[in-house]
């Protein structure tokens, strides 16, 4: 199904996906190295999986503009969805989506407490990451290899005071 060959020094592989020739490099003198390498490859093809997908390579600027995208595919207006980026945009810019752990998400959340936003709207913002991660894992091929673990706070704001139907009536006709 594939092979193994030399470069100068180091051992390259070559396989097989779809009809088309992969050729990749095993980084290596060691020809243990490189077979390894092509089983692995191999071993991905056989259970459909796509060989060498490098997750650390896909930026949360990528899965942010497949969110925007999503987002006007489905009606949602520019101006909503900007707002849902604000502020996880500069705490993630830059970022790979492979370092986007538990622990940076919680760190995110513990930074936006400390400006003072409320539990709704980092939820909010937690809900937008979330859909940019699934759907970055939805992709074909994938850009995430797994969602982490995204803890939604709980939100303490229930509206009070509510009007019974005789008091409505009555406040809606104190103004004749």
């Amino acid at each position: 199904m594939g092979t193994i060959y030399k470069r100068g020094e180091v051992f390259w592989i070559k396989h097989y996906r779809n009809g088309k020739p992969h050729r990749e490099s095993a980084k290596s003198t060691k020809e243990s190295d490189a077979k390894r390498l092509l089983k692995s490859r191999e071993g991905e093809i056989a259970h459909g999986k796509q060989p060498g997908i490098y997750f650390d390579k896909i930026r949360f600027e990528e899965i942010a503009e497949d969110f925007l995208r999503d987002r006007r595919i489905n009606g949602r207006s520019d101006k909503d969805t900007q707002k849902r980026l604000n502020h996880p945009n500069p705490f993630f810019e830059g970022m790979r989506v492979t370092d986007i752990t538990t622990s940076r998400i919680n760190a995110y959340v513990d930074k936006r407490l400390n400006e003072g936003a409320t539990n709704a709207t980092i939820n909010r913002d937690l809900a937008a990451l979330k859909r940019m991660l699934k759907l970055g894992a939805r992709h074909e091929p994938p850009k995430v290899a797994r969602v982490s673990f995204i803890e939604m706070l709980k939100e303490d704001n229930v509206r009070q005071g509510f009007f019974e139907d005789i008091e409505f009536e009555a406040f809606r006709n104190r103004g004749d």
